[in-house]
């Protein structure tokens, strides 16, 4: 079973800054290319930014601009650096690899304006 550990959510105010991190099997990270998407309370998920193995990059309109994803090969890392938060931004946001339909167990960002 593939699993998926993020971490760095947490609470800040509108126009700070969170940085969320995602670790992967080495194989997982590897080989497949990953993403983040959120699911703000009672709205549908969204895809928020992705990345290739080969290093291309994907944004939500809403996030281009804001956000980051990136790798360290180092650690088996995905990142997905957030600045200039909104409320709107508020949302469970998942590490997920969607070759595989894996998730991870999600991690909470509030920003209160």
């Amino acid at each position: 079973q593939v699993q998926l550990v993020e971490s760095g959510g947490g609470s800040v105010q509108a126009g700070g800054s969170l940085r969320l991190s995602c670790v992967a099997p080495e194989i997982i990270f590897r080989f497949k290319d990953m993403a983040w998407w959120r699911q703000p309370p009672g709205k549908q998920r969204e895809l928020v930014a992705a990345l290739t193995v080969a290093g291309d990059t994907q944004y939500a309109d809403t996030v281009k601009g804001r956000f980051t994803i990136s790798r360290d090969n180092a650690k088996n890392t995905v990142h997905l650096q957030m600045s200039t938060l909104k409320p709107e931004d508020t949302a469970v946001y998942y590490c997920y690899v969607p070759a595989l339909g894996v998730r991870g167990q999600g991690t909470q960002v509030t920003v209160s304006s």
